[in-house]
């Protein structure tokens, strides 16, 4: 176990260092080149899987660990309020079905923000590589976390299906809402590691945010319990859209180009995530290799 421990740490810097060389990830300018990025869709796929095998790498079970916590927890929630409190059915479907979409949601975004808020000082190596587009390091983690989430989307479906709901076309829309949740991700994943850099209590911020995050989304409440005028403040939360989105996938069953006005205002205020973090980022990533 240790010899393969070593080896997966030692392969993902060798994949990080033989990429950080390639011509095309060369710090051509201080501007953020998307399509750079976009090209090499592959390279990322590569860093990223290596990322998740070597965060478990000295573990038992390695990777598992990913699956079994969010699982384990949807199983708690199972005994705990559906078998021993009785909780009468939620918009008219089982509580275990209600909840799970918009918990494995939930911990999508989380898992995404906390390990990239603190990326750039796990890869402090490439970091200090003149040649190396450091942009990527931040984008890998968002790129680990969404294997995981696929196979919860997965284990979603799966217990539908178990409860007796047949596959229905309204299910694909799910990746809408994932291809959402992943661009919001993203943005503010930016933003969060370059701040942290130069404010490390920055992660500590970012963990109590998500905790009032978690209850001021519709993830353990139902829109249908609020009054009109706090559910519009609570509106103005963007991941409500997704959670919101993924339950009408599994549970309302209505499209998301119904919901004109959440999605207009969800997409805005995530193109400025994305170009607020890709400010961030440019502006302050020429200082990383002074601090880190």
């Amino acid at each position: 176990m240790n010899s393969y421990c070593i080896f997966i740490k030692f392969r993902s810097i060798y994949y990080m260092k033989k990429y950080s060389e390639d011509e095309s990830f060369i710090r051509k300018s201080e501007k953020m080149n998307w399509k750079e990025i976009r090209l090499n869709t592959e390279l990322l796929l590569k860093l990223s899987k290596n990322d998740l095998k070597s965060k478990y790498a000295g573990s038992v079970f390695g990777i598992i660990w990913s699956f079994i916590q969010p699982l384990v927890t949807i199983g708690v929630f199972y005994f705990v309020f559906q078998v021993g409190f009785k909780n009468p059915p939620v918009e008219n479907i089982e509580f275990v079905l209600w909840i799970s979409p918009a918990y494995l949601a939930w911990i999508y975004f989380q898992e995404s923000l906390i390990t990239s808020s603190g990326s750039l000082f796990e890869y402090s190596y490439l970091v200090k590589k003149i040649k190396f587009n450091t942009y990527l390091i931040p984008i890998v983690k968002v790129f680990s976390s969404t294997y995981i989430h696929f196979f919860f989307i997965l284990f979603t479906f799966i217990l539908n299906i178990l409860y007796g709901h047949m596959p229905q076309w309204i299910w694909l829309q799910i990746f809408y809402y994932a291809f959402c949740l992943f661009f919001i991700s993203i943005g503010l994943a930016l933003f969060c590691s370059a701040v942290t850099v130069f404010f490390k209590d920055f992660s500590q911020i970012i963990s109590v945010l998500l905790q009032l995050g978690f209850w001021a989304t519709p993830i353990f409440w139902s829109a249908e319990n609020m009054s009109p005028i706090i559910l519009k403040i609570l509106k103005i939360n963007p991941l409500y859209y997704i959670i919101q989105g993924y339950r009408d996938t599994f549970i309302t069953g209505i499209p998301f180009w119904h919901r004109t006005s959440t999605t207009l205002y969800f997409w805005c205020f995530t193109i400025a995530a994305l170009l607020l973090g890709s400010f961030v980022y440019r502006k302050l990533r020429v200082h990383f290799a002074d601090v880190l």
